[in-house]
């Protein structure tokens, strides 16, 4: 089946993939020689806009009111010939409004001096500088075209000397001009031949494009842009400005300096060999599908039983064994089966035995974790668990700076309660005692038996006066509890010592020494009472 699968899809997919390749190659050449074309068209628009500028330019700057404006009056004139100099400003501004290319006309003295201007508050007035991003066309300074901030536009500076009748150098006539109204005679080029066209400067940054995108220009890559002034005029593969993959090539106008760009989007050129690329492609797909459907039906009736019996065992390797397969057949797939079945019980069962004693093993566990951390006799927290709290609790201080209140607390005469009633009392009576701090205490207190009659309870981010308030709570809860053993009532006081966490406590051993003194203080004072840090200078 596969010898056949591969005699008819080999010869289909060789005569395809020539044909594909051959069309490829096909459309590659039409779409160079239109962009090659493009781009002569778009220098060609670029020279003559320039052309007709340089002309305007120097024209104007050949004219009377220009000349008489920059000429000095003569020593015997009258004080009336500044009025040469005085309407030359209008003479610019008209001159301006009728030509809408310009932005802006200005007269320069050989110093650089405004003498006029077309505006009323001319913005300054940057002469081309003899640099390597300036040209010269037939006596005319060309600047870089760039993004001017004033004009809110591309523009062009182009100076022309005005000269008077002797040849002498009278000063300067600078023009602004908008590039932007090259745009139709571009747009006019791509409908000769389809593409876009961009202007670059020479660092990458985009001038001015056809595209008819609101999208933002984006800047070309270095590397893009040194490839295209290496292989000027040769047709490339980049990302053009619009973040799309295209085809596209430049050239190097002679007589302004911008590189001008034409590309087309690779969609728009491949869209008909794409179409053929998918019908190649369906067609193989279907006769592949139809081969293997025939395939696929010689083989069902051979392999679905040992497919049947694969599928169990990978659900067994993935942890399912509740699979079983019926016995459908007598023979050597049948016999397999029914070990195949067998086996499954017997590890459904090992299964089962595992589990339960895992499930033992847990519960044993956790009991031994609570046995570690617990008092058996009381049910408290123990002195263990105990250390643990107070060192997050202090590490959580020193974080975050929310103090933490302890309460140490202590049963009055616990010995001579154990001397009068015996030692089963006591213990009952501690029982009962910490069940009272339990039933006292927040959900996010702790409370543990600190040693012997002794007991610790732990209030975070609680304030000295509420732990203190608690402190009397819990005092008065078990002063007026009744303990009885053996028909004997047994009264219980507290001694109960309060402290705060301070940042000066270097480890838990600090409060707690701290808290100790102060329950020291409450026996000293009498017993069945309260005394906290505050009511003592320590």
């Amino acid at each position: 089946m596969i010898f056949a699968i591969l005699a008819t899809l080999i010869p289909s997919a060789g005569l395809g993939l020539l044909s594909y390749w051959q069309n490829e190659a096909m459309v590659a050449n039409n779409v160079a020689q239109q962009l090659q074309t493009l781009a002569a068209d778009a220098n060609r628009e670029l020279e003559h806009w320039l052309e007709a500028r340089i002309i305007e330019v120097r024209t104007l700057s050949t004219s009377n009111a220009v000349t008489k404006g920059l000429a000095p009056p003569p020593p015997s004139a009258p004080v009336n010939t500044t009025k040469n100099t005085q309407l030359l400003p209008h003479y610019l501004r008209l001159v301006k409004d009728k030509l809408s290319p310009l932005l802006q006309l200005a007269v320069l003295t050989p110093s650089g001096k405004i003498v006029a201007s077309s505006s009323d508050t001319p913005p300054p007035v940057i002469l081309p500088s003899a640099g390597p991003q300036t040209t010269k066309a037939d006596g005319v300074m060309i600047d870089t075209p760039h993004w001017s901030q004033h004009y809110r536009t591309v523009t062009l500076t182009l100076a022309v000397p005005v000269l008077s009748l002797d040849d002498e150098i009278l000063g300067t006539l600078v023009a602004v001009v908008d590039l932007n109204t090259l745009l139709p005679s571009l747009k006019y080029a791509t409908k000769i031949s389809p593409g876009d066209i961009l202007l670059l400067d020479l660092a990458g940054q985009p001038l001015l494009g056809t595209h008819n995108d609101d999208a933002p220009f984006e800047p070309v890559a270095r590397q893009v842009l040194q490839q295209l002034r290496e292989e000027a005029g040769k047709p490339i593969a980049f990302e053009g400005h619009l973040q799309k993959s295209v085809l596209g090539l430049a050239v190097m106008p002679k007589t302004l300096p911008v590189l001008v760009v034409v590309e087309r989007d690779r969609a728009d050129i491949y869209q008909a060999w794409a179409a053929f690329r998918n019908l190649f492609l369906s067609l193989m797909g279907g006769l592949t599908l139809l081969v293997g459907l025939i395939a696929w039906q010689m083989g069902r009736s051979i392999v679905t039983p040992l497919e049947h019996l694969t599928g169990a065992a990978d659900h067994i390797a993935a942890g399912d064994l509740s699979v079983q397969l019926p016995v459908a057949q007598r023979d050597e797939l049948g016999h397999l089966t029914q070990v195949f079945n067998q086996m499954t019980d017997n590890l459904r069962q090992s299964r089962d035995e595992f589990e339960a004693a895992s499930q033992t093993l847990q519960k044993q566990n956790k009991l031994l974790e609570k046995l570690s951390i617990t008092d058996s006799l009381t049910g408290l927290y123990n002195r263990k668990k105990l250390d643990d709290i107070l060192a997050d609790q202090l590490a959580r201080f020193k974080r975050n700076q929310r103090p933490f209140a302890l309460l140490m607390l202590d049963i009055d005469h616990f010995k001579k309660l154990n001397d009068t009633y015996g030692h089963l009392a006591g213990d009952q009576v501690l029982a009962s005692v910490a069940r009272t701090f339990s039933n006292s205490i927040r959900n996010i207190d702790f409370v543990a038996r600190y040693g012997g009659e002794e007991f610790v309870i732990v209030l975070p981010e609680t304030a000295l006066s509420a732990a203190r308030d608690m402190a009397e709570r819990i005092l008065t809860q078990v002063r007026s509890a009744s303990y009885q053993f053996n028909d004997q009532s047994i009264a219980v006081t507290l001694s109960i010592g309060v402290a705060m966490s301070r940042s000066s406590d270097e480890s838990a051993d600090t409060l707690l020494a701290r808290t100790d003194r102060m329950l020291y203080e409450a026996k000293r004072a009498g017993r069945d009472r309260v005394i906290c840090t505050d009511d003592k200078s320590t």
